[in-house]
């Protein structure tokens, strides 16, 4: 079987030469292998959830939002960080599907865990997998800058699936989301994935 395992190089030195307001700047000596060190930078980031909303028609919810470090309106699934340490995840999903979209969900799934540049940064994902949403109740979450020019859209998976393969879509989540459930659908199905309160090892978190 093949998989990821946790490993740790040692760290002689550490500095933090940028803290913003979510995120960091590491620098780290590591010792490699044959024994010579090596600076490495990196982000340092608290994680994010992201949610794959599926109707029953076999629709995604979708969200076209401005990111401002690639100068592109992205269409993305909804999202969010973990804005606090040891958050559950899934509560952080649903909260993230209501503020973003005014959507509920009665079954919840893992689809996927990633690292999103394990190169540059720590940043780890989960993207869950929502089925029988509707709208939420109570009024709609009020948004500002870059949200307040969010828009909405539910298009079927095999068209998100085209522009994916097409070069036409580029958001990592939504990415990576609508091939893997493409690939559970063409599997085990999806009531195999794994159940929504599943373990994360790379951001443990409470009940």
């Amino acid at each position: 079987m093949i998989r990821d395992t946790a490993e740790e190089w040692r760290v002689t030195s550490t500095s933090t030469p940028f803290t913003g307001k979510k995120t960091g700047v590491r620098t780290d000596e590591v010792v490699m292998p044959d024994g010579s060190t090596a600076v490495r930078d990196y982000q340092v980031h608290p994680g994010s959830v992201a949610v794959l909303a599926l109707d029953d028609d076999g629709s995604v919810l979708v969200l076209r939002q401005y990111r401002h470090p690639v100068r592109h309106k992205l269409w993305e699934i909804p999202a969010g960080l973990l804005d606090v340490p040891g958050e559950n995840p899934l509560h952080a999903a649903q909260r993230e599907l209501y503020e973003e979209a005014h959507v509920k969900a009665e079954d919840w799934r893992v689809l996927v865990d990633l690292y999103t540049s394990p190169g540059g940064s720590d940043e780890a994902v989960r993207i869950f997998l929502a089925r029988g949403v509707s709208e939420a109740d109570g009024e709609r979450f009020e948004v500002s800058e870059e949200e307040a020019d969010m828009e909405h859209s539910r298009v079927p998976l095999e068209e998100l699936v085209r522009g994916a393969l097409a070069g036409e879509l580029h958001n990592n989540c939504l990415l990576v989301g609508v091939l893997a459930l493409q690939s559970a659908l063409a599997g085990a199905g999806l009531d195999a994935l794994r159940p929504a309160e599943a373990p994360w090892p790379a951001r443990p978190f409470t009940a």
